[in-house]
């Protein structure tokens, strides 16, 4: 598969999924343009890779991400009816009612001839009736990459560890980070209100968010912002963009007049459906079905996973030509979408995965494993195992965000042997590509002994598909060896936790 390579002056989140892989927007820096070095071959762990069971809720996620870049003001994504509109083809129409969710993610580069501008987003609704319907924010942040006046919400891509416990004080590195770790909790950001009374007649503003890059160099800012909402009747939403005066924004009567203008440019037409050849996936801007994959691992039949399965891994987020050899493309299906955007909702940004892995140690011996989340070397064909780099290096982040686990081992009893089970933890990965574990924690069973382990995770903006979950032995290094060998992965006693 080809690999289309950019370079840029900071990781972004969101970024371009192209060629079969997501790379960063088009803001080239040429002086980061490097010949790359020899690479080692990849390690294959062998070890089962089996499909997620389950599948997607039906709950409708407005997925509000392409154009990413934004150049121009105009719509970025509206459900609105197209019947009355002056550009009908800029409205999917598309009735949301009930419970629905928001994804939107994008960035701002500034204007090249202004170091101070902003650009503002809106969020605007409507009821499909005639009658007032109210609109209820269950759980909703919005975080930028760079704040620049306070009261904002922002969220740097700061240089972070591969793992840390979240404790008292949140840690996040990228504003889709930020945004997914608060929505793990429920949280509510300040700058959004709890709940709305839409009128029938004009939209109603349920935010005004500004993009700015005001005292920021280079002149670039993104803005991730997630939505669960549950309205008392169907309603239409539209996203869009534009520019106030000075560091104002519009005001109300700008955006009603924008609603009936036309989209803002969008970026990077995909590959047709089922196309041979090199994958350009784009990114989304329409309705996806599915905000949630909830289910229970267990073996076929039963009601309980067997240690016995371990080494064992469950994609997270695979997608067409990366299914890790599992044959499970878990991408969400698109009810509407924006001709020259992407057809699925690749990468499933903004999805919830709730996973109960009820255990249990069916042997003679006590078993103690290890879970992880992994980023294994996107592929598709079965090969038997899951194929990482045999070495450490500099390579690109795969994975930024949060992981609450329940029920791994606890701290361990005065005689040494394993405590009771911990009660929910979090913990913060930056996950490279091709980098196994490392290890959220350990399991620990006795003959007979069962266990129930949560898994959750809202898969989050700063992220490039797929991951995996998985379940390994803890395997001691031998007396006297290295742990680890050349052209090997470190076995997992070894590896820090």
């Amino acid at each position: 598969m080809s690999r289309t390579v950019r370079t840029c002056p900071a990781p972004w989140a969101g970024a371009l999924l192209l060629t079969g892989v997501l790379t960063p927007p088009a803001l080239l820096h040429p002086a980061l343009a490097q010949a790359p070095s020899p690479q080692p071959a990849p390690v294959l762990r062998p070890q089962t890779v089996a499909p997620l069971s389950g599948s997607l809720d039906r709950v409708l996620l407005v997925n509000d991400n392409n154009p990413e870049l934004i150049r121009e003001p105009g719509i970025l994504l509206s459900t609105f009816p197209k019947a009355g509109r002056a550009v009908p083809e800029a409205h999917l129409d598309v009735a949301l009612n009930g419970r629905f969710d928001l994804f939107s993610h994008h960035v701002y580069a500034g204007k090249p001839e202004s170091l101070n501008s902003t650009l503002w987003l809106v969020v605007l609704a409507a009821p499909r009736g005639s009658q007032p319907v109210s609109l209820k924010l269950l759980s909703g942040s919005t975080a930028l990459s760079q704040a620049v006046d306070p009261g904002q919400a922002g969220a740097p891509f700061l240089p972070l560890p591969a793992l840390m416990a979240q404790g008292s004080t949140p840690i996040y590195a990228g504003p889709g980070s930020r945004v997914a770790t608060e929505l793990l909790t429920r949280q509510r950001s300040a700058e959004l209100p709890a709940s709305w009374t839409l009128a029938p007649g004009a939209p109603t503003t349920l935010v005004v968010l500004p993009l700015p890059v005001r005292g920021l160099d280079p002149l670039l800012n993104g803005r991730n912002l997630q939505l669960r909402l549950e309205s008392s009747g169907p309603v239409s939403l539209a996203t869009l963009a534009a520019f106030g005066s000075g560091n104002a924004p519009p005001p109300a009567s700008a955006w009603a007049a924008l609603l009936e203008g036309g989209l803002s440019p969008r970026e990077h037409a995909p590959t047709p459906r089922g196309a041979k050849g090199s994958l350009v996936y784009s990114r989304v801007s329409g309705v996806q079905v599915g905000s949630t994959w909830r289910t229970r691992l267990t073996d076929p039949g039963q009601a309980w996973l067997s240690v016995r399965r371990a080494p064992i891994s469950w994609p997270i987020s695979s997608l067409e030509r990366g299914s890790l050899g599992s044959g499970q493309v878990q991408t969400a299906e698109l009810q509407a979408f924006y001709p020259g955007t992407a057809w699925a909702a690749h990468g499933n940004y903004g999805v919830e995965y709730d996973l109960s892995i009820p255990l249990r140690n069916d042997t003679a011996k006590p078993v103690a494993l290890e879970l992880a989340l992994e980023s294994p070397l996107k592929g598709d064909a079965a090969a038997g195992g899951l194929r990482f780099h045999g070495s450490p290096g500099n390579r690109p982040v795969m994975f930024r965000g949060t992981v609450e686990v329940t029920g791994l081992d606890g701290e361990p009893a005065p005689s040494g042997a394993p405590g009771r089970p911990a009660g929910r933890r979090s913990f913060h990965l930056v996950q490279r590509a091709g980098e196994p574990g490392p290890a959220l924690g350990r399991v620990s069973l006795a003959p007979g002994a069962s266990r129930q382990l949560q898994v959750r995770l809202i898969y989050p903006a700063d992220a490039t598909p797929p991951q995996v979950l998985s379940l390994l032995p803890v395997v001691a290094p031998a007396t006297g060896a290295p742990s680890s060998a050349a052209g090997a992965l470190p076995t997992r006693g070894s590896r820090g936790r």
